[in-house]
């Protein structure tokens, strides 16, 4: 059976086709909601309504767009019925929550990546975005790029051999940000941004993505470089092993446990990035690949087979020798962030499942959430990638989720 579609794809009397508009809402206005007008929307589409906890930012948004309604608690713009879709930029921390409510709402979601902030919370997506058949897209957006898609298929369909080893970027894991209170900005609803993590006193660098630091390193609100980069970096190698509905079966770490360090007040990440690059971290897959996090480029991976090696970034693709990519096909097309919603926007109205689905983003996800907990307990792990759980380890298992503030718990059913 088809899933349920935008009611503007099935053309009826008084009723457009496909080619009409298709409305959008867009839940959080800062960096990355930023980028989507530019250039990242398809010309059918229509910003409906926009939500940001800044009540100011949220109007400035909503002028650009030219929409009407701009509110702070995207609760009020879930039952719209001129809403197909929302897209997610909120921080890591919100995710979840967001992109479940939504679809439980009706709406297809397009949600930023890291797409969880636990592990626990990406099998619940997964679970919601099933059973209410939405088209749930990650923002992984190299999984759009040519060179990138060509690279992983090259890899997993043997054109490397056996692949020993992958190597990307020695991604951090997140540190702790105790910053003292300053004045809250008129219009911030800071309870709100806070949201299911605690409750901490507003600063403004902890607030905006370019502070220093922000939000993007700190514990409480983010998982840190390991999922920023990771979302990008770990997906390839997912993607090339043929992993995107499994994982590794072993965290190896190499060092003792991580001590986060504690920024008390504001000062460049330089010292939180290279202490929190600490223990070493690989991952075992159940072929024998070994994934290591050093060397290897920030936006994708090196990977090393029988017949030699591919190194894919973003963009781009090389080997050695070079003969093995020399008959592979590149097709051109538009630039991967326009083409990776242009694809979310197709499956919301032909029901198939977007190239970033929502599974592939869990498990990539995963393998960002398995580097920070091997980190914070600085040993080996076990992990069964079928139960999605460490095997005869208690501790680490208490790590797969978290508790939530009352009031922004996950919903107990989907």
């Amino acid at each position: 059976m088809p899933w349920v579609v935008p009611r503007r794809v099935l053309a009826a009397e008084g009723q457009s086709g496909a080619n009409d508009r298709v409305g959008i809402a867009i839940i959080g206005c800062g960096r990355r909601g930023d980028n989507y007008l530019g250039g990242g929307l398809p010309a059918r589409a229509q910003v409906v309504a926009v939500c940001d906890v800044d009540r100011t930012r949220a109007q400035r948004f909503a002028q650009r767009t030219g929409c009407r309604v701009a509110v702070q608690d995207y609760r009020q713009i879930l039952e719209r019925p001129d809403i197909d879709g929302v897209m997610v930029a909120t921080p890591d921390h919100w995710h979840a929550l967001t992109a479940i409510h939504a679809c439980q709402a009706g709406k297809h979601v397009y949600v930023e990546k890291p797409m969880t902030f636990t592990i626990g919370e990406g099998r619940r997506m997964v679970e919601v975005a099933r059973k209410y058949r939405r088209a749930v897209q990650v923002g992984s957006q190299q999984r759009s790029t040519e060179p990138n898609r060509a690279g992983c298929e090259l890899i997993r369909s043997g054109g490397l051999g056996k692949v020993e080893r992958a190597i990307t970027s020695n991604l951090s894991s997140p540190w702790v940000l105790r910053f003292a209170a300053q004045p809250l900005p008129e219009g911030l609803d800071w309870d709100r941004w806070c949201g299911p993590s605690p409750l901490v006193p507003f600063h403004n660098d902890l607030f905006n993505c370019g502070g220093d630091p922000s939000w993007l390193v700190c514990r409480d609100f983010a998982v840190g470089r390991m999922g920023n980069w990771g979302g990008h970096a770990l997906d390839q190698v997912q993607w090339a092993l043929g992993a995107d509905g499994s994982g590794p079966v072993e965290v190896l770490v190499d060092g003792p446990r991580l001590q986060p360090p504690v920024y008390e007040q504001p000062e460049s990440r330089e010292r939180g990035q290279r202490l929190c690059s600490q223990p070493s971290i690989a991952f075992l897959y159940a072929s024998g690949t070994v994934l290591e996090l050093s060397h290897g480029p920030l936006s994708g991976a090196i990977f090393l087979g029988e017949k030699g090696k591919v190194e894919i970034r973003r963009g781009s693709l090389h080997s050695n020798p070079k003969e093995l990519i020399e008959n592979v096909q590149i097709p051109g097309g538009p630039k991967y962030t326009q083409a990776h919603v242009d694809n979310w926007f197709t499956c919301m109205e032909s029901g198939e499942l977007p190239v970033a689905d929502v599974e592939i983003g869990h498990r990539t996800a995963t393998l960002c959430h398995l580097g920070n907990i091997g980190r914070r307990l600085g040993r080996n792990l076990r992990w069964d990638p079928v139960a999605e759980r460490f095997l005869g380890d208690d501790e680490a298992n208490s790590l797969l989720d978290r508790k939530r503030r009352k009031g922004y718990e996950l919903p107990e059913a989907v």
